[in-house]
This record gives structure tokens, C-alpha cells and sequence, in this order.
């Protein structure tokens, strides 16, 4: 991260020292995407690439997690993951799992498949192994791929019940109706006890949406509360997933988060028969007024553009999700806001609902076609006109350090994640169904996380990095980033080949016997 730094200031301190002067965009010597002494998708060094697994696999083994996160106990229903090795072909292949010693010791099969925004592959066991009738021990649990192996066998250790941390014995699913929405969390956690301060919040970002969006909801917006963060803090697909925590280090906070993902939940009612990735976070950035914070969408994406960071729209289209996170939304968001403000929101809306898949599968050839037909100019076309506005802003200095380190931050975020908090990595994030948890009375999944000492120490950093950029203390935001990449070097060293125990995480690496 510091080598990421060091570079991002050095272009910064060129920017400033010429008093960042509105550039010609035919100016052939300018610094282009391709010429530019900084990476298109920058990541500090050495955070893996976002399409890397959130924990090396070792040996070429299967990688099993198991959930709750943490220590098992008596009476957990227990969910697990066989993830597996990138150089294994798992097509038509499957796990069976059994428990060693129990009279009904089959816990069933599972199909290899995809598994989250990044597409892991993974055989996944939800809630397979209720342990509600068992003794506390050592249970020695056997894992099969089937055809031709390999066959491995693991010790689980379940503690006893009376053990299970605070809240979670007490604690229990409740619900509040709004206006608006189903709104459902866990008792005894910090949203429920700020729920009577939140109701009038919720509800006014639901309005909000439906004032720009022109559209009323169709249904009350199921949403449940996270008491931990998962990824960025925001999911949305049948219902609506929002982190709410008093020690959220992702760096958002509710409202933006609601009005974002409310976004999506009625951009998705509302239809169209592809809707590209590009555009569909597009609007959401646009409507909600910035990403994870209020902030000017087009100024924001010059300074990318500045930096060398821009990514080509049609490379950013076709790889939306596993390109750089937060240069990938700023974009986006500022594309969309671009669009609207040249052609107003209803062109763009019609334009946006008429999208039809092309037969490569890629998404920017879909764009360009639609594009053709309600503006009669090509994606490239399109790309020029947005870059030569972001040409023409003038850029205020202190941007440039909120945008760069803003990035350093969130890969900071994902890197914590992927070696301390593997459950909470955002493209292959554990999410369970929320309404399946409600109907089983389960709570475990959501309320257990990793708190070593580790992890809340570096947790408590990522809090005081969002706090001082927020601030707009620069320096005070740097020097924490550095702290953190010190801790993480040090876990990166310190992986073992062999069963982890990565804060309270239970992570088995697994090879043939």
C-alpha cells in the first residue's frame, strides 16, 4: 500500500504544482489509459486483483469454511463451503459429506456451481448439520468429491451450549412495518436500539426514490439489517441486505447505503431485458448522489481521468463487477449523470429499458447498439463526448487526495476481509436467505464475526481512515492506511500450509489423504 501511495502523491504533487489546468483533450502528449505512469485498475501492493480467491488455496487443495463464523456450538446449524481449486474442472462433480460415529451420519451431496458476484466455485451445504441433539466434542467429519475423489476427513470441535457469546442466546428476529417497507433485524443489537430513531430515516429515503425515480413501489421493500459488515455494507436482490453497526469500518452510513439499494429494488421492478452492470450501479451512484458518501460525480471521474485511473467503457462494461470497485462506480455514476444531463432522464430511462443482450454476451455490444438506436451515435462516440467533459472541469487539489486515497481505503476494506474476515469478502460474501433464517429462528449467521484483538484493532484503523477522510485530514488518513498495511503484511507472512485459524474464522485447508 505505501508503494501505491508514494506514486498516487507523486502524480498528485504534479497535478498541484501546475495548478491543474483544464486539459486539451487533443492534445496527443496528455497521459492516456494506456500511456499513463499509474495502473488503470490501481491496487495497493500486494493486494491481490478483486477476481483472486479471498484466501489462498493451499496446494492445490479444497478449501472448506465453515459457518457461523468462529467457534461451533451445541445446537448450531451448521452451513459449510467446499471451495475449490482454480485448476480443477468440477463440472457434472459433487461432495458428499458425512459425520464419522453418528447414527444418521449422512449430511447429503452438493453439486459444484458458482457462488457469489465473483463466481467462486464452490459446493454450498446451507444449515446441512443441525448438532441441536448432540454432546459437546470432537466429531470427525468426512468430505467426498465424487467421481474419483479425493476423499479427506477433518475434526470439528463443538463447544458446549452454555458457551455461545452474548447476544446471541437471547436474541431473536423482530419485525416493523412502514409505510414503505418490512423492515427485519435482531434484538439486542445497535439497531435495535436506535430502531424508534431510524423509522422516520428509512422511510424518507424510500420516498426519495420514488420522487426521482417517477415510480411508486409495487410491494413494501423487505430489508434486513445486518448486525456485522458484509462487503461494502449494501446488498440488494428480492430484499434489500444493509449493514448497521456502531463499528462499521466500511465507511457508510445508512441512509446512503438505503437510498442506493432502494435504488436497485425499484430500478429491478421497473424492468428491462438486460440493463448492463455498468448502468445498473450507474444510476444508483447518480440518484443516491455519490457512492458511499455525498459527493460531485463528474468532478470526481476527471481526477480519474487525470490520474490514468479512467477505465475504457467498454472494458468497464464487460467486466463491471471485477474491475477496481470504487473507480468502477465513481464512473459509472458520473457516465450515467453525464447521459441524464445531456439527453434528461426520460431519454435515458427509455434508452436504458430497451437493452437487449447481443448474441457475444458482451455488454458494451449491447450498449453500442442501443445507443445507435436512441441516439444515433456508437459507444465510442459516446466515450469521447464523456471524456471530453471531463476534460473541461476544473478540478479542485484537495480531490485528488480524497479520490486516492479513497481507493486505498476500500482496498484496504476488501483486503481485511480477505485475510481476517473471509465470510465478509464482497464477491463471495456468506449471505444466507434472510427469509429462511426468520422461518428457522437462526441468528448465528449474522451475529458471530471475528474479534480477536487483531481484528478489532485494524477494524478501529479502517474506522479512524473514514473518519479522517471524511475530515479532510489527508495526512492523519495516510498514516493509519500505513499502520494497516504493516498488520496485514505481517498476517500474509504468517499463513501456514494446514488448518487456519484466522481471527475467529474456522478455515480448514484440505488436500487428498
Amino acid at each position: 500500500m505505501r508503494r501505491f501511495l508514494l506514486l498516487a502523491f507523486i502524480v498528485l504533487i504534479a497535478c498541484q504544482a501546475v495548478g491543474s489546468p483544464v486539459p486539451d483533450p487533443t492534445n496527443t502528449a496528455r497521459p492516456s489509459p494506456t500511456n499513463s505512469p499509474l495502473p488503470t485498475q490501481p491496487a495497493p501492493t500486494p493486494i491481490p486483483t478483486p477476481t483472486s480467491t479471498p484466501l489462498p488455496l493451499l496446494d492445490e487443495g479444497y478449501l472448506v469454511r465453515l459457518h457461523p463464523d468462529g467457534p461451533l456450538y451445541v445446537g448450531d446449524q451448521v452451513s459449510i463451503e467446499v471451495i475449490s481449486p482454480e485448476s480443477e474442472e468440477q463440472e457434472d462433480r459433487n461432495v458428499l459429506i458425512q459425520v464419522t460415529g453418528l447414527t444418521a451420519n449422512d449430511l447429503g451431496s452438493s453439486k459444484f456451481g458458482a457462488h457469489g458476484i465473483g463466481g467462486r466455485i464452490q459446493a454450498t451445504f446451507n444449515w446441512v448439520w443441525d448438532t441441536s441433539d448432540l454432546q459437546a466434542g470432537e466429531y470427525q467429519v468426512k468430505f467426498s468429491v465424487q467421481p474419483a475423489g479425493p476423499v479427506w476427513t477433518e475434526t470439528v470441535n463443538l463447544l458446549p451450549k452454555v458457551e455461545v457469546p452474548s447476544p446471541e442466546p437471547a436474541a431473536d428476529w423482530e419485525t416493523v412495518i412502514l409505510d414503505c417497507c418490512e423492515i427485519n433485524f435482531i434484538t439486542g443489537t445497535d439497531f435495535a436500539e436506535d430502531v424508534p430513531e431510524l423509522m422516520d430515516l428509512i422511510q424518507a429515503q424510500a420516498e426519495s426514490v420514488v420522487s426521482l425515480m417517477g415510480k411508486e413501489f409495487g410491494e413494501r421493500i423487505p430489508i434486513t439489517i445486518l448486525p456485522r459488515v458484509l462487503g461494502h455494507g449494501g446488498f440488494a436482490g428480492s430484499e434489500i441486505y444493509v449493514s448497521y453497526t456502531d463499528s462499521n469500518y466500511a465507511g457508510n452510513d445508512l441512509a446512503q447505503v438505503l437510498h442506493h439499494e432502494m435504488i436497485h429494488f425499484l430500478d429491478r421492478q421497473l424492468g428491462g431485458e438486460l440493463r448492463p452492470s455498468i448502468l445498473v450501479e450507474g444510476l444508483a451512484v447518480h440518484l443516491s448522489g455519490g457512492h458511499f458518501k455525498k459527493e460531485p460525480l463528474i468532478p470526481r471521474a476527471a481526477v480519474l481521468l487525470e490520474l490514468g485511473w479512467y477505465i475504457p467503457l467498454t472494458d468497464l462494461s464487460n467486466s463491471f463487477y471485477t474491475s477496481q470497485h470504487e473507480i468502477g462506480y465513481m464512473e459509472g455514476g458520473a457516465l450515467v449523470e453525464f447521459m441524464v444531463n445531456r439527453y434528461g432522464y426520460n431519454a435515458f430511462n427509455a434508452f436504458y429499458r430497451d437493452i437487449e443482450e447481443h448474441d457475444s454476451g458482451d455488454q458494451s455490444k449491447a450498449l453500442d447498439l442501443a445507443l445507435q438506436e436512441h441516439f444515433d451515435l456508437s459507444l465510442t462516440q459516446l466515450e469521447e463526448q464523456f471524456k471530453s467533459e471531463l476534460y473541461r472541469r476544473p478540478i479542485n487539489p484537495d480531490m485528488y487526495e480524497d479520490v486516492i486515497l479513497t481507493v486505498a481505503y476500500y482496498e484496504a476494506v476488501r483486503e481485511y476481509q480477505r485475510l481476517l474476515d473471509p465470510s465478509a469478502y464482497f464477491l463471495t460474501a456468506w449471505l444466507p436467505d434472510g427469509e429462511e433464517m426468520r422461518q428457522r429462528g437462526i441468528v448465528a449467521d449474522f451475529l458471530r464475526r471475528p474479534s480477536t484483538p487483531l481484528n478489532l484493532e485494524i477494524e478501529e484503523l479502517l474506522i479512524e481512515v473514514d473518519r479522517e477522510l471524511r475530515a479532510g485530514n489527508y495526512l492523519a488518513a495516510e498514516k493509519a492506511l500505513d499502520q494497516i498495511e504493516r498488520e496485514l503484511d505481517q498476517v500474509q507472512d504468517e499463513f501456514l500450509i494446514g488448518t487456519y485459524e484466522v481471527g475467529e474464522v474456522q478455515i480448514l485447508g484440505l488436500g487428498s489423504d
